[in-house]
């Protein structure tokens, strides 16, 4: 009997020696899988492996997007970040490229992963780009930006957006996003039912002309603080 245990206890160890290393390199997988995960139904993924793997595709791994269908958010302000990914998720945002890109992407992100993508992409450097729209534009942009236009009854910008467009918690950066992008969201205010949460950005966008939001978009764009 004390033969057969000591061939067992034999057994078990050289079993555990040989499943030990197996199971560090399976815990070593699982590790290096979360860091590249793109399943955003895992809360245990972090906000930046999201960024870097999932809405890089978009949005460009630092937050330097090419296309002016998607917003630049490398600097913006991560309060803003954050409201409008929970704005997204509870479909209280609901301009149509919000919900045909965005409702699905984030309905199972969990408040921290939120955190964590924000804080990611405000803490990436802005990439310059060429300006968008010609000097005119810009120079009449500037006028509004700086002025408002007071025909129009219409506040100036910097007044809520900062002097060089940098935003402020959860007012946004505008310095350097694409021109068609913030005429896009001017008229989406202009509609104003599709963005409850931007209700004073109604207020301000109503009386733009379709002139007056290319040049402050053509504006913003050029901004490269």
């Amino acid at each position: 009997m004390n033969t057969n245990l000591k061939q067992t206890g034999q057994s078990m160890r050289h079993l555990a020696s040989v499943l030990a290393p197996i199971l560090l390199l399976g815990s070593l997988a699982a590790c290096s899988n979360l860091d590249r995960s793109r399943d955003l139904a895992n809360p245990d993924v972090s906000g930046r492996t999201l960024a870097q793997q999932v809405c890089s595709n978009c949005h460009g791994v630092t937050g330097a997007s090419v296309s002016p269908n998607f917003p630049q958010l490398a600097g913006q302000q991560a309060g803003y970040l954050e409201a409008q990914l929970k704005g997204f998720r509870s479909h209280q945002r609901h301009d149509p490229a919000g919900f045909q890109y965005m409702w699905g992407l984030s309905r199972s992100l969990t408040d921290r992963q939120i955190t964590e993508l924000a804080s990611y992409y405000a803490g990436q450097t802005p990439m310059p780009h060429p300006a968008e729209g010609t000097q005119a534009d810009i120079q009449a942009g500037q006028k509004i930006f700086q002025s408002g236009a007071a025909d129009h009854q219409v506040a100036a910008c910097f007044a809520c957006h900062g002097d060089h467009g940098q935003g402020n918690g959860t007012i946004p950066r505008l310095a350097g996003q694409h021109a068609d992008y913030v005429i896009k969201q001017l008229k989406v205010f202009q509609r104003g039912d599709e963005r409850p949460e931007g209700a004073i950005m109604t207020t301000v966008s109503h009386n733009l002309s379709d002139g007056d939001i290319r040049h402050v978009a053509a504006y913003v764009a050029s901004l490269q603080n």
